[in-house]
């Protein structure tokens, strides 16, 4: 099994819209698929139309009263599932810190449904805390949206002191471009400085509205714009991922 944390410190940067997409097609190629929502705002878990099956439920799976492998939810398409998330995941943090190992509790939950899925992808809310270290100690892989502005970039800097300062595995840390807007040239000027980097993909998800689409259909893009430039992106992206990452 391998776990693909999508995350970012700074929010609006398509954290869930990559999340959403990446794990569709790693279904559609037949993987089976988990996709673990950890955001309080649920987005991925409305993108996929689930819901949380008991009250206060992301609360429950972290104190252990509800086993991971029973809160996933079959999706409509074939090989996903979701873990969706709700309000009680904003006490995360405090949740985490009265635990025992509490650095460690993610990679305890993840270990319980190894056998279950091919490849996890967990939705992240932005920040740096104690439920964030957990989930960069769990992932095999933290995958980095990046808007290629000024504060975007300054927020990759800051998590790749982070995890120098932590003693965390940088190998770990694989970025993209998202919502590149090419009438911009400071866009263009920053992807060619940061292209140098081999934190960075070389595939982009462009600023495009069939993207921003997802919240109208509640679907993935390929759902309602398969044939559209904005799925080939997401497509080659996937492709280039799979080649760096899944052996």
């Amino acid at each position: 099994m391998i776990t693909f944390a999508i995350y970012n410190l700074k929010g609006g940067v398509g954290k869930t819209a990559s999340a959403v997409n990446l794990a569709y097609l790693a279904a559609q190629e037949g993987y089976k698929t988990l996709v673990w929502d950890t955001d309080p705002q649920g987005s991925s878990s409305f993108y996929f139309g689930v819901e949380a099956a008991v009250k206060n439920e992301a609360k429950k799976i972290l104190e252990g009263s509800v086993d991971l492998s029973a809160a996933a939810q079959p999706s409509e398409y074939e090989n996903l599932s979701v873990i969706p998330s709700d309000l009680s995941a904003r006490n995360a943090d405090i949740f985490l810190s009265e635990l025992k190992q509490n650095k460690r509790k993610i990679i305890s939950l993840l270990s319980s449904i190894k056998k279950n899925y091919d490849i996890v992808f967990i939705d992240c809310p932005p920040g740096i805390s104690l439920l964030h270290e957990n989930i960069f100690n769990a992932a095999d892989y933290v995958v980095m949206p990046n808007i290629p502005t000024t504060l975007s970039i300054r927020s990759f800097e800051t998590v790749t002191s982070y995890f120098k300062e932590n003693g965390l595995d940088k190998t770990k840390l694989k970025c993209f471009f998202s919502m590149v807007d090419h009438r911009k040239n400071l866009h263009h000027e920053t992807m060619n400085e940061f292209y140098k980097d081999k934190f960075f993909f070389k595939n982009y998800i462009p600023y495009l509205s069939d993207v921003e689409k997802m919240g109208i259909h509640q679907q993935p893009l390929f759902e309602y714009a398969n044939s559209s430039y904005a799925a080939q992106c997401y497509k080659d992206l996937w492709k280039e991922i799979k080649k760096t990452c899944i052996h």
